[in-house]
């Protein structure tokens, strides 16, 4: 099942269906309102949703009309909680060494994650907003999940079972300004603007064979100004897998239904498939070079982040955002 929210002048928007090939939609709020309530009910929402979903792939769906993702939300537009992990170790190391830190032997066994902010999601075409390129504006392409409720303490081999849907991510980042908070010692803010979700958010079923579980095994394609900068595969070097992550996430906490936690952007040890940032880039190319030649993105620059099943098909839609000076 793929669920879109659409736009209709709120603040959460309205939920929709969407058929698997994203060229049609029909509206779901007959059945629930938002997301949001849905996740709130989810084991006696969802069914329902199957069904309707069942039916506009029939053709049988009352109303139906023309999927398009300009006219979507983020699929959560605003959420309880956004908690971005970085399971992808080895791009850690790189930024890392972009900035002239070194990465603690922990980072292997204990996973990262920090608090994002989560009131104002954007949706898959939103603009980049930002007031100066100075800031090294970058893009961030990842995948997350959306969980049920999780109790405090709920173990990795049960939190799996948590998962309701997944998303894509373009998880911004204001690279000139991570050092200077960092060295603070208190954590990104600033440096972490509003993030950029995928026209659709969908059940793990939609994956097929791509989910094993824990991971994703597609290419996520990124590409700027129609370039492609990198398809590196999502289950490949994953070093936490999701169901580790949520476990980490609930360790001291009950996490509640909604709660978005992404795996971090992926990377892998392959370079020939390229990154999916401009950070990372950038540290390579210094390493190969001795400096770097990819500019952080600038105003007027369109950033596109998709993932395609094997047969060549969008799975999310594509996250389609271009960077504009904020007014």
């Amino acid at each position: 099942m793929k669920l879109a929210t659409l736009k209709d002048g709120s603040r959460d928007g309205s939920l929709a269906v969407v058929s698997r090939d994203l060229r049609k939609a029909v509206s779901a709020t007959e059945i629930v309102p938002t997301l949001q309530r849905a996740l709130d009910d989810w084991q006696q929402v969802a069914p329902v949703l199957t069904e309707l979903a069942i039916a506009l792939e029939r053709g049988k769906a009352d109303g139906a009309f023309t999927f398009e993702p300009g006219q979507c939300l983020a699929p959560l537009p605003r959420a309880y909680q956004w908690a971005d992990g970085s399971a992808y170790v080895n791009h850690v190391e790189l930024v890392r060494k972009a900035r002239g830190a070194e990465l603690p032997p922990s980072f292997w066994e204990d996973p990262l994650i920090y608090q994002g902010g989560s009131d104002f999601m954007l949706g898959p075409e939103a603009p980049i907003r930002m007031a100066s390129e100075d800031w090294g504006i970058d893009l961030e392409a990842e995948i997350a999940v959306i969980t049920d409720d999780v109790g405090m303490g709920t173990p990795a081999s049960e939190a799996g079972r948590q998962i309701r849907l997944f998303m894509l991510v373009n998880d911004v980042s204001l690279r000139n300004l991570i050092p200077g908070e960092l060295a603070k010692g208190f954590g990104f803010y600033q440096s972490k603007p509003a993030s950029a979700f995928s026209p659709v958010a969908i059940t793990p079923d939609e994956l097929g064979d791509a989910w094993d579980g824990g991971r994703v095994h597609r290419p996520l394609v990124s590409s700027v100004n129609g370039i492609q900068i990198g398809a590196p595969e999502a289950g490949e070097d994953m070093t936490f897998d999701y169901p580790t992550l949520i476990a980490h996430a609930a360790r001291t906490r009950a996490l509640a239904a909604g709660t978005i936690i992404g795996g971090g952007t992926v990377s892998n040890r392959e370079r020939s498939r390229g990154s999916a940032c401009i950070a990372e880039m950038r540290m390579l190319e210094t390493l190969e070079f001795g400096e770097a030649r990819t500019p952080f993105l600038r105003f007027g620059d369109r950033v596109r982040i998709e993932m395609f099943d094997a047969a060549g098909a969008s799975i999310f839609g594509a996250i389609d955002q271009v960077v504009e000076p904020h007014p």
